[in-house]
């Protein structure tokens, strides 16, 4: 349980900032360079690596380096065990909300009635 937890929290960490996610749908549509990255988000190639070293720790993007070039692809990880949890409280929380929604309208109705009786 404790690694599944520690690779939920290191894609979560990687998914939490905006340029990461842009850097994995970018990378969905085709490969790029790190220079590349770094050109179209408008940050230093420092900057742009040490965004891909944490997708890449996720296990979400994948690197090769040919020559002086190092070529950024989506990762082998499909994101399976993340999905399950979001569902598991996606599920909880509609659950939670249903019966918060049925509680108002109780409430909502006892109030009609008590209105009703009073005016009686």
């Amino acid at each position: 349980m404790v690694q599944y937890q520690a690779h939920l929290d290191s894609t979560f960490a990687a998914l939490s900032d905006g340029t990461r996610r842009g850097v994995l749908e970018q990378l969905g549509r085709s490969d790029a360079s790190i220079s590349e990255l770094a050109q179209r988000f408008q940050m230093t190639l420092t900057g742009m690596k040490k965004h891909v070293s944490v997708l890449e720790q996720a296990g979400l993007v994948a690197t090769r380096k040919v020559g002086r070039v190092r070529t950024c692809t989506l990762g082998q990880r499909r994101l399976q065990d993340e999905a399950a949890w979001i569902a598991r409280h996606q599920q909880l929380w509609s659950t939670r909300f249903d019966a918060l929604d049925a509680l108002v309208e109780q409430l909502k109705r006892k109030e009609k009635a008590d209105a009703t009786r009073t005016r009686i």
